[in-house]
């Protein structure tokens, strides 16, 4: 077909349908390029999740509507439905694209050069502390691309080109830029996301096809091949998730992927020069392994049983629906919403004072719009939002915009740091009084936490392997032992100082009686003067959060 010269509205809702499609289609290869080793891989997740509330938006418009009510829909959505970091800067980009597109009828190369840059200028100005290497980059290097071409008269697809070709160029130096990528053989989550809205935009403009799910064999995302057997295989009924470095010829590698491609899903084969790294999903762990045998040596051989990595999304999905109790009594003059991972965590809050509660976590972060609806349904016109997780804070951070009420954020980032916010909550204060006095209260405690790695990683503390349990505070992973039991009490040999008096232990998932006995003996024993209080809060991933103070 022959090349579009110009965009008009409708031709801006197909696009934006198709790059919702394939970040469907690419989610999860998405959340697998994030590289930290905890269950954090949720880019892919909130992107789509993000674009998913964009097209739902334009679904609803009628047939023939402007470009500036298009556009205008586009921002509205990506706002609300924002998700996570990665959703927040997407909303970004998405609003700087409409900025420029609203004023027009028709898009144009200049008019198309002009939206990214300013989608990149706003997409950084939305972040306290850009990093390159990062969707940031991708964005910048878009823009960039964008407007040489621009500028030497390319047509609209020549732009668009220039647009994508630049900005795989950025998110294939991305591992330059970030050790951790490096370290891990990726590229960028972020980007790779980013560069997929490209893909849309020329499929609409040229016809040309739309690129396969990450699954079917011949994706290459930077230096990262993905294979696979498409459709033949749903990566949802696979149990466990296999990974080695493989020693051996280079030439051998294509037979190779073809045996894995026989029995699993989600390959990813990174490397050369005698050594890959492998990855995939399967049921048949003994087969996985032996492909390797028949060619070369496997070595650091790691096997996850991915049925405990949806947990949490399970408990989200489960707890979203009940319904809120409706408040008894007079309103306060500040209200507080909380974000919660766990029965028990909820009903601490809950007996702290807290008048509504969202569910969500580390990696099922709640949109933009749960999170207004929950200060809309209180009868407070003063709100303060807790939301209890870093990924949280950017979307907790854009509610006070979209409402009436007076919201104001105190920045949590854990629970605990929820639990000891509240201890200095006055309903009967204001909610610019509140939010300094309970962020100070906050400040005051030292947050922790234990879970098991999903990737192997070098930190200051030692080598990481998949499976092992690790120690988490704000300085990162500080404690590493192949026991539930040692980690936690490494983790708080490393935490607590002689001028601490109270150590609270919220048991969840995956904790036991004989493991929080250990816990408590050994504070009893080498802290005799702290006082040690447990409480049962049922949060997923995590079996042990700490409060020390």
């Amino acid at each position: 077909m022959p090349a579009h010269l110009t965009l008009d509205a409708n031709d801006v809702r197909t696009v934006m349908g198709r790059y919702r499609d394939l970040l469907r289609t690419h989610q999860q290869v998405v959340n697998r390029l994030n590289v930290y080793p905890v269950p954090d891989g949720d880019t892919g997740t909130n992107m789509a999740l993000t674009l998913e509330s964009v097209a739902q938006e334009l679904d609803g418009l009628e047939d023939g509507s402007t470009m500036a009510q298009v556009c205008k829909a586009i921002s509205h959505a990506s706002l609300m439905g924002a998700r996570g970091n990665s959703g927040v800067i997407l909303s970004q980009l998405l609003r700087g694209f409409t900025e420029r597109f609203s004023g027009v009828d028709s898009i144009d190369g200049p008019t198309l050069a002009g939206a990214l840059s300013h989608a990149n200028l706003l997409a950084r100005q939305a972040v306290v502390r850009p990093v390159e290497g990062t969707i940031l980059s991708v964005a910048k290097a878009a823009g960039e691309g964008a407007t040489v071409a621009a500028e030497a008269r390319a047509d609209l697809l020549g732009v668009a080109e220039a647009a994508r070709s630049s900005a795989q160029v950025a998110l294939d130096y991305t591992p330059e830029q970030l050790p951790q990528l490096k370290q891990a053989g990726v590229v960028d989550s972020g980007g790779t996301g980013y560069v997929l809205f490209f893909d849309a935009l020329l499929s609409v403009l040229d016809g040309r096809d739309l690129p396969e799910p990450p699954a079917i064999e011949g994706i290459v995302l930077g230096d990262i091949e993905l294979t696979g057997h498409g459709e033949g295989g749903d990566v949802g009924d696979l149990r466990y998730e296999v990974m080695y470095l493989l020693e051996a010829p280079d030439d051998t590698i294509p037979a190779f992927k073809e045996v894995w491609a026989g029995i699993g899903d989600s390959i990813v084969v990174v490397g050369g020069e005698g050594i890959w790294n492998c990855h995939i999903h399967t049921d048949d762990i003994g087969a996985s392994v032996e492909a390797a045998l028949d060619i070369g040596r496997p070595r650091g051989i790691r096997v996850t049983d991915l049925l405990e990595q949806v947990v949490e999304e399970r408990w989200v999905t489960e707890h979203a629906a009940e319904p809120e109790p409706e408040p008894t009594g007079p309103a306060p003059r500040t209200a507080v919403v909380a974000v919660v991972s766990g029965d028990g965590v909820g009903r601490i809050f809950r007996s702290l004072g807290v008048q509504r509660l969202v569910v969500g976590g580390q990696s099922m972060n709640p949109s933009t719009e749960e999170l207004v609806h929950a200060v809309e349904a209180l009868r407070s016109d003063e709100v303060v939002l807790l939301p209890n997780n870093k990924n949280i804070r950017a979307v907790a951070q854009r509610v006070n915009e979209l409402t009436a009420k007076t919201v104001t954020v105190v920045p949590t980032n854990s629970i605990v740091e929820g639990f000891a916010s509240l201890l200095a909550y006055d309903p009967d204060a204001d909610a610019t009084a509140n939010a300094a006095s309970m962020t100070d209260s906050a400040s005051q405690v030292i947050a922790a936490e234990v879970t098991q790695a999903v990737r192997d990683t070098t930190v200051d503390a030692g080598e990481v392997k998949v499976g092992d349990w690790i120690g988490l505070s704000q300085e990162g992973i500080v404690a590493i032992a192949d026991d539930l039991g040692e980690a936690s009490c490494r983790l708080l040999e490393v935490l607590i100082r002689a001028d601490h008096e109270l150590v609270t232990v919220i048991e969840g998932e995956g904790s036991s009686p004989a493991t929080t006995r250990r816990i408590t003996e050994w504070l009893h024993a080498e802290h005799p003067g702290l006082a040690v209080e447990v409480q049962k809060g049922g949060q997923p991933l995590y079996p042990y959060l700490f409060g020390i103070e």
